[in-house]
Formats: C-alpha cells, sequence, structure tokens
C-alpha cells in the first residue's frame, strides 16, 4: 500500500483467501484493505491518537436517507457524535490516495450533509485533507488550516 500524509499506527492485518484484511477498532473486526480502507484506518488512528477523538463517538460505515426516495440510502464513510446529546458533529470520506479530491467528491459530501448537517466536513485520500467549518446562520463555510483538536470543535 502507499504511504499516506499520516502518522503510522500499529497495522492488524490477516490474510485470507479473499486477500488482506485490515482490523478496524471502531467496527471491532476485520474488514477488506481496499485502498479507501487504509486511509480510513490510518485517519481514525490519527484522529483518536493524535487529536484526542473519543472512539466511542466514531462510527464508520453509517447509513443515511437521501431526501426525495425513501429507498435512497447512502453510507457515510466516517461520522463523529457529539458529547453531550450524540447528534452528528463531522462527517469524514475517505478516497484511494490515486482518487484527486474534486469538485465531485464535494458535491458527495454535501448531499450527505444535508441529511446530516453537520459543522465539520473532512475529505481525505490520505495525501491531501481538506477540512471545512460550516456555518448554518450565514450558509458559509470556510475552510481550516488543518484537523481541529477534538476539544477546539464547537
Amino acid at each position: 500500500m502507499i504511504r499516506l500524509n499520516l502518522p503510522p499506527f500499529p497495522l492488524k492485518v490477516q490474510r485470507q483467501k479473499s486477500g488482506l484484511l485490515i482490523y478496524d477498532i471502531l467496527r471491532r473486526r476485520y474488514v477488506t484493505l481496499t485502498p479507501e480502507e487504509w486511509v480510513r484506518q490510518h485517519f481514525i488512528h490519527y484522529l483518536i491518537d493524535h487529536q484526542s477523538y473519543p472512539a466511542g463517538l466514531m462510527a464508520n460505515e453509517v447509513s443515511i436517507r437521501m431526501p426525495g426516495n425513501y429507498h435512497n440510502t447512502r453510507r457515510c464513510d466516517t461520522v463523529l457524535y457529539h458529547k453531550q446529546d450524540c447528534v452528528p458533529q463531522m462527517l469524514i470520506e475517505y478516497k484511494a490516495p490515486t482518487v484527486r479530491l474534486t469538485q465531485a467528491i464535494f458535491n458527495q459530501v454535501f448531499a450527505y450533509n444535508s441529511v446530516l448537517r453537520v459543522p465539520y466536513l473532512i475529505m481525505s485520500n490520505g495525501l491531501q485533507h481538506i477540512c471545512l467549518q460550516l456555518d448554518y446562520d450565514t450558509l458559509t463555510y470556510h475552510t481550516l488550516p488543518a484537523v481541529p483538536h477534538y476539544e477546539d470543535l464547537k
């Protein structure tokens, strides 16, 4: 796998007939090691180990129902929940390192956020990380210079 712009962490990898599996500490099970999963596991460990995000308030592969069609469900890669009221606080979308973070990715994340309405959005391909803070009063957002430490989230 490609080296990422994220700190290393102690990998738990298994080899199966179907391929390599990596341990997901949030789902508490081994999952198929794809390039996107490689990014997800590095980013999750970065948030927990370096930015003090509580693992107990994060979930992977969160299903949401998109407006307009009862059967139109999507999966958010990672959602961080607020510690007091457990409402979604941050949405994180991962892409493989070979995938550029384009307007189409922004559109995907903003579509998911039309359901969740979180104050923070992150997109990462493991090499580039874009973190946005949304202001629903002014209907604007601004790009943060870095991923905020957990204690700095509002």
